[in-house]
């Protein structure tokens, strides 16, 4: 058989041979997943002009710039979840995407705006992990004004869809918490709840969907006032050893914000490490650790890859629609781990 002609790639593909032809050429409108099909046709045939059709779908891919605005460099759920942002800005097929990833040491809200401000004149869409403050608000607001859209990531921006959101129901998962303190603990006593800022929605929901479980199934639990960790490993620690200290018949914890590093540290100086039911999130190196050793009994996690490829989704969606676009809303399911699925 000779090589494959241009007929028989169109027939691979099911396009038309005037497509193939535009496709070569790189004249005329093709739609993107037109484009891959006969890219894909021409790998599996063989096709001689396989390089051409390679960079005719390659400069008709477009083009965007997604800033990117996540907490410390030193805490490992920001960096897996840089990483899970990387991968999926790779995937994506029907569009090229530089993803420019920040990091912020000081999540003051003034340095927090600040950043946002900077990241979005050359960025086309954003997504950030922010507490809700009204300087937080105005930049937000001065970003929409130029067409960027802003995403909020992990923590809620705003309860009325007005910035668009990716992450989970904060609600559900603090009464999932709840669920699992309940039913793991031998019977009713003090609980212990960590909070890094209320300011983050999600926090705020956590604590409150929790309290809410006990109010409704479980009342004879006594639970605490939360101690706020600020975000920080060493306050988390302090909060933890003074709980532990003031209520040594403390029957369970809840990490229901940052600090959860601080928090195992502090059970395990005070010897306390597996005597009571400690709730926290994401898995990671050190939770997953710490499951292990039952310090840790019940990690709630969000499922990085699925969120990285929502945003990615949804900012490209968001970008191409412009101003007036719509909202764009993904609450993803959260997984779960014990020392037994890990």
């Amino acid at each position: 058989m000779g090589r494959p002609t241009i007929r028989d790639l169109a027939m691979a593909a099911d396009v038309s041979v005037a497509t193939v032809n535009r496709v070569l050429a790189g004249s005329g409108h093709v739609r993107p997943p037109t484009m891959q099909r006969v890219m894909a046709a021409a790998e599996a045939i063989g096709f001689y002009g396989i390089g051409a059709i390679h960079s005719r779908v390659a400069a008709a891919r477009a083009k965007y710039r997604f800033g990117f605005l996540l907490h410390q460099p030193s805490r490992a759920f920001y960096q897996n979840l840089a990483a899970a942002l990387r991968a999926a800005a790779g995937r994506m097929q029907d569009c090229e995407i530089d993803a420019r990833i920040e990091f912020l040491d000081d999540l003051s809200p003034e340095t927090t705006a600040a950043h946002m401000v900077a990241l979005g004149r050359d960025c086309d869409a954003l997504g950030v992990v922010a507490a809700v403050h009204p300087l937080v608000t105005q930049a937000i607001e001065a970003l929409q004004e130029q067409g960027k859209p802003v995403f909020s990531l992990v923590s809620q921006l705003s309860a009325t869809g007005e910035v668009h959101y990716v992450g989970l129901d904060a609600w559900k998962v603090g009464r999932t918490a709840a669920w699992a303190v309940h039913h793991l603990c031998k019977g009713p006593g003090k609980l212990g709840i960590l909070v890094g800022n209320h300011r983050y929605r999600c926090q705020e929901m956590n604590e409150s969907g929790f309290r809410s479980y006990f109010r409704e199934h479980a009342p004879d639990f006594t639970l605490l006032e939360p101690l706020s960790t600020f975000e920080t490993r060493a306050v988390a620690q302090e909060m933890t050893e003074r709980l532990l200290r003031e209520h040594s018949d403390l029957a369970a914890l809840y990490v229901a914000g940052g600090g959860i590093s601080g928090a195992l540290a502090g059970l395990r100086a005070s010897g306390r490490a597996g005597g009571l039911v400690v709730v926290g999130y994401e898995l990671m190196d050190i939770t997953r650790a710490a499951l292990l050793d039952r310090t840790l009994t019940f990690v709630i996690s969000h499922p990085l890859e699925r969120l990285a490829d929502a945003a990615m989704a949804g900012m490209v969606r968001a970008a191409e629609a412009g101003p007036g676009g719509g909202s764009y809303t993904s609450v993803l399911p959260f997984e779960i781990y014990t020392a037994e699925n890990i």
